[in-house]
C-alpha cells in the first residue's frame, strides 16, 4: 500500500547525540518532517519512523493497537543507542506520550525528553463508550489539521478507527501510571489555543513526572500540530538548545534517508 505524501519515514546519520522523533495518533512523520531536518542540519543523528497502520489508508490502521506502536519506536530507539553515545526521544502528542513510556522503561538509556502537546487521555463521554460502540460503529471523524497558519495541511486519515481508539484509551492510561518513572530532563511544549489535547494533559503529565530538570513553554501562535504552525521555528531551537545543554557534544556531519 503507497504512503500517504511526506508520510515516509525519515532517517539521518549524524553524529553521537541521537533523537528519536514520534508522530501522533493517526498522524505521519510529515508532520514531524521539518524538525526532524531542523535537528538533522545541527548535527544530531535523527530517527522518525513511521508507526504501523500509519500514513497509507484508515483501514490498515484498525488491524493495529498500540503494543505495535510502541514496539516499532522501542526497536528505533534501541537502533539508536546502538549508534549513538546519549540519545533523546522527542514526540508530538500520542508521540509524546510513546516518547515518555520509553523515557520510563528505559531509564538511563535515555538522556532527556522533548513533547509537544503531549496526549494523557481520551477525553468525554464517547471515550468510555468506546468498549462497546467499536464494535458497532467502525470510524469517527478525524482529528487532522488543527493548524492556525493558513494554507498548511497534516498528512494524516480523516477517519479514526474505534478500535484504535479503544486501543489509544488503553495506552494513555498505562503511560499515566509509569509517568512518575520518568526522571530524565523533561522539555514541555503547549500551544495556548488546541482543539486536539486540553490544557489539563501536559499539566497532568508536568504533575505526575519524577524529572527535577523541567522546562514548560507556551506556544501563543499555534494549535495542536504545532510542528507545522507559527511556532514551528520556536519548537525546533528550544528543542535543540535543550539537547546541546544536556548533551552538548553534537555531531556536524552526516547523510539522510528519506528526503
Amino acid at each position: 500500500m503507497p504512503v500517504l505524501p511526506g508520510a515516509q519515514p525519515y532517517r539521518h546519520e549524524g553524529g553521537e547525540v541521537g533523537v528519536l522523533l514520534c508522530h501522533g495518533f493517526t498522524g505521519s512523520p510529515q508532520s514531524l518532517r521539518p524538525w526532524a531536518r531542523y535537528l538533522a542540519g545541527q548535527g544530531l543523528t535523527v530517527s522518525l519512523p513511521l508507526l504501523p497502520g500509519h500514513g497509507t489508508r484508515w483501514e490498515d490502521m484498525a488491524l493495529t493497537g498500540w503494543p505495535d506502536w510502541y514496539a516499532e519506536v522501542d526497536r528505533e530507539l534501541r537502533a539508536l543507542r546502538d549508534r549513538c553515545a546519549r540519545v533523546f526521544v522527542a514526540g508530538l502528542s500520542m508521540g509524546g506520550a510513546l516518547a515518555l513510556r520509553l523515557a520510563a522503561k528505559h531509564g538511563e538509556g535515555v538522556e532527556g525528553a522533548i513533547v509537544v502537546n503531549p496526549a494523557n487521555k481520551v477525553h468525554g463521554l464517547s471515550a468510555y463508550a468506546l468498549p462497546v460502540a467499536r464494535h458497532l460503529v467502525r470510524t469517527t471523524k478525524g482529528i487532522t489539521s488543527d493548524i492556525a497558519k493558513a494554507g498548511v495541511l497534516e498528512s494524516g486519515y480523516d477517519r479514526v478507527p474505534l478500535h484504535s481508539a479503544h486501543s489509544l484509551r488503553t495506552f494513555l492510561r498505562l503511560v499515566d501510571g509509569e509517568l512518575p518513572q520518568v526522571t530524565q530532563p523533561l522539555l514541555l511544549l503547549r500551544s495556548l489555543q488546541d482543539h486536539v489535547v486540553p490544557s489539563a494533559d501536559p499539566a497532568r503529565i508536568l504533575g505526575r513526572v519524577s524529572s527535577t530538570d523541567v522546562t514548560e513553554i507556551l506556544l501563543e501562535q499555534s494549535y495542536h500540530v504545532a510542528t507545522l504552525d507559527h511556532d514551528a521555528d520556536r519548537i525546533f531551537e528550544e528543542s535543540y538548545a535543550f539537547i546541546a545543554r544536556i548533551a552538548p557534544s553534537v555531531g556536524k556531519e552526516g547523510t539522510a534517508v528519506g528526503g
